[in-house]
């Protein structure tokens, strides 16, 4: 055999096996508000996994019930909510991130809530109060119904194995809005790893250093090839005063971001990196505008996806 044959097999072979994906992710709501149907919540498992975390739950089972229907998920609803979701990691507090939990906690399982400190105090004190909603959690206002057990995830902390999956998970604090926390989570399995980001607003608006932060700390992944993704939210085309983003993102400001993390990385490395698109305001017009602009100042070229809800997709 020549050498040149030779070559071509190595290189096929390295361009497959670079190319195999990690990361099965099941979108269960994509939104980021009006409609109650379609709101934040991706279940994320290695692929060949059924065991899933769920990465925030606005909206939990109308997903799986499109899941289903779509074929991303095998079982019924009752079973995948029940038995396939071990555990919710919450970027933060506010209910389209968090009533699809809250709503089905009744019929629930017993499951571990991953999330900051900030995030895990409010749900507690402030849901699960026996005055918002009955006490699902193993602490707090008596009785406690010790359904759910909280996990705080600290700032710095070393990562932390997800319960009933094969994860890993880091938490980093995210500024949405003025004196208001949410969170990033980095999640591992193997060598390889995804970045999810709940809302967030620039630096540059909301006077912080948390997404500097965070791209110092993901950009030797990026640099390694073994980040595989990142969803990051943009709420609003970039039409949106930012005296009106409520710590949400436009096009503009998270291109603006992941320059920050290509002056880390070298632009090379972002090359094709997926950026899943997260938490639209659900207006046709509005999409429309987010992806047109998106794509046409993708100076990066990143790999831009726009998840639906219900199909399933890999990284």
């Amino acid at each position: 055999m020549s050498k040149l044959v030779v070559c071509l097999l190595l290189l096929l072979g390295h361009l497959a096996t670079a190319q195999q994906p990690d990361f099965r992710v099941v979108p269960l709501g994509v939104r980021g508000g009006l409609d109650e149907s379609n709101l934040s919540a991706y279940l994320v498992a290695p692929v060949g996994a059924i065991s899933y975390a769920c990465l925030d739950a606005g909206t939990i089972r109308a997903g799986v019930e499109k899941a289903v229907a779509q074929r991303a998920l095998p079982g019924t609803p009752d079973q995948i909510i029940r038995r396939q979701i071990k555990a919710y990691l919450l970027s933060h507090a506010h209910l389209d991130h968090m009533a699809g939990l809250l709503l089905n906690a009744p019929d629930d399982t017993s499951k571990t809530l991953y999330g900051l400190p900030s995030c895990l105090a409010i749900l507690q004190q402030h849901y699960f109060n026996w005055q918002s909603w009955p006490n699902f959690g193993t602490t707090g206002a008596a009785p406690t119904l010790g359904k759910y057990q909280y996990h705080p995830l600290l700032p710095g902390a070393p990562e932390t194995a997800v319960a009933g999956t094969a994860l890993l998970a880091r938490a980093f604090p995210l500024s949405h809005g003025p004196g208001y926390e949410s969170a990033a989570f980095l999640l591992r399995y193997g060598n390889n790893y995804l970045l999810y980001l709940g809302d967030t607003g620039p630096d540059a608006v909301e006077h912080s250093t948390r997404l500097a932060e965070l791209w110092q700390a993901v950009a030797p992944l990026a640099r390694a090839g073994t980040l595989r993704g990142i969803f990051m939210e943009v709420s609003y085309p970039n039409a949106q005063p930012d005296t009106q983003l409520f710590g949400h993102l436009t096009p503009h400001w998270l291109q603006q971001e992941l320059l920050v993390l290509a002056r880390l990385t070298g632009v090379g490395a972002l090359r094709n990196l997926p950026i899943v698109v997260t938490h639209s305001k659900p207006t046709a017009d509005n999409l429309i505008q987010i992806k047109q602009q998106l794509e046409t100042n993708n100076t990066l070229r990143l790999r831009f996806i726009f998840p639906e809800q219900g199909q399933a997709f890999a990284l």
